[in-house]
Order: C-alpha cells, then structure tokens, then sequence
C-alpha cells in the first residue's frame, strides 16, 4: 500500500537539522533599526472547532532561517495553516470525487502563509486563542520544518499556488501529501514540537485534542482568547492576560 511508505507516516518526514545553511540570496534582510532580541518570543496557537493555525513572530522566523515566498514583505507576524489543496481553494469540494479522494487517498496539500500587523486576538476574533512564550534558540528548528514543508522552484524558493484564503498572504504548495489522519491539526502539533514542545500526533488529530497537549504544563500555552467575535478586555481577566492582548 502507498501509505506504507514513510512519506505517508502520521508524521511528516521533514528534516529537523536547524536551518542554518539558507543561501544568502534568498534570505530576506531585517531592518537595520530592529530592536534587540529578547531570550524568548511568544507563539500563538489559534483554533476553531475543527481547524488550528500557529501565529509567529516573522523576524524570528526570518532570523532564524525562515525561506520567504518572494516578494513577501515584513509583517510583525505570519499566520500559517495546513491542509488538503481543494478545500484551501476558492471551488473547494465542488464535486463528490474531491470529498472522496480526500477521505481515502493521499491528496495535495498546501501550507497557507497569511502577513498580519494587528494585535494577536484582533486577527481570528472568532478563534480560541492561546500563548506561550518559547526559546529563541528554538527558532532555526521550526524554520526547518517549514522549509522542508514546502515545494521549491529551481531558484529555492517556495512554490506559491494561490492567494491565501482570507487577508494578503499566499498558499504554498507542500511537497508532502494530506490525507486521514494525517490532518492540519497534525502538521500543527509537528511545527509546535519544532519550538520545543511534546505532542503526541496521534492524539492531536482533533483541535481540542491538540490544544488538550498544548495546555499541558510542559507546553506552556495559556488561553488568552476565548473566541466568538470582536476582541474586548475579558471582565475578569487577569491583568496579566489583559496586558499581553493590548502590547503584542
């Protein structure tokens, strides 16, 4: 079966060797009036029912050896999602042929890079939102991961198929495959043990079942969003959390 393969393992077969060998022509320059780098950064977990993304600073990224599709520009943070290539796009499942071969065969697959400037709950007001702040050092292993997500040109850089789904970003085309239970809360958990974090793939193949690891005290995230429309001080909220929605 071709699912016996590694390439169609739960796990996806990246290299997790840091990424410190990007080609200088391709790496993208950050201000010369950027700030000093603090030891650590704070990664956001977004989620809705079914569906998670990761929200990360881009410097960091960038910094750490992050290969941007060209011409991307230099927002504070990058929204970044996975999933099956048809239900990313604008005709999504428009025929029962499409909702088949994603139930039971391997199926293209995109990972969605979308430039945000706003403040953390602003961005998905509708999402569950969660933080945690994590290494700095951690930053060349997560770029990595999504350097060996994608597919590349014959320049090195990523493969941009579409307009993202929503705001100005792009959907890049993986060079790995989507299928069941290889799913975008999977590829989630992955980039998030990219940071430093233990996730068990097989119990994040639900959001709530991811975001159940992602609380775990070795994790760290705490919820500071809880989702359901405009973004408002919480009454109640620590002045803690309150702060962290306000400064980042």
């Amino acid at each position: 079966m071709a699912c016996a393969t590694a390439s169609c393992g739960l796990r996806l077969p990246v290299d997790a060797t840091p990424a410190t060998q990007t080609p200088v022509s391709l790496r993208a320059e950050l201000p010369a009036d950027a700030p000093p780098r603090e030891p650590d950064v704070h990664v956001w977990l977004t989620a809705d029912r079914y569906h998670t993304c990761i929200v990360i600073p881009y410097d960091w990224l960038l910094e750490s050896g992050f290969t941007p599709p060209e011409n991307f520009g230099m927002p504070r943070f990058v929204v970044m999602s996975w999933g099956n290539n048809d239900a990313y796009s604008i005709e999504g499942f428009d025929h029962p042929w499409k909702v088949f071969r994603v139930l039971f065969t391997p199926t293209r697959s995109v990972m969605e890079l979308i430039p945000v400037n706003w403040n953390v709950p602003e961005v998905l007001p509708d999402h569950r939102i969660w933080q945690a702040r994590v290494p700095r050092e951690r930053g060349p292993s997560l770029a990595a991961f999504l350097n060996d997500c994608a597919a590349t040109d014959g320049y090195g850089r990523p493969v941009v198929v579409r307009e993202s789904s929503w705001g100005n970003g792009v959907q890049i085309e993986s060079r790995h495959s989507y299928f069941i239970p290889r799913v975008c809360n999977v590829w989630t958990a992955q980039a998030l043990e990219a940071t430093g974090g233990e996730y068990r793939p097989w119990f994040a193949i639900s959001a709530n079942g991811l975001i159940r690891q992602a609380e775990n005290p070795r994790n760290g995230f705490e919820k500071i969003w809880p989702g359901g429309g405009a973004p408002q001080r919480r009454q109640g909220a620590s002045a803690g959390s309150a702060a962290r929605m306000d400064s980042e």
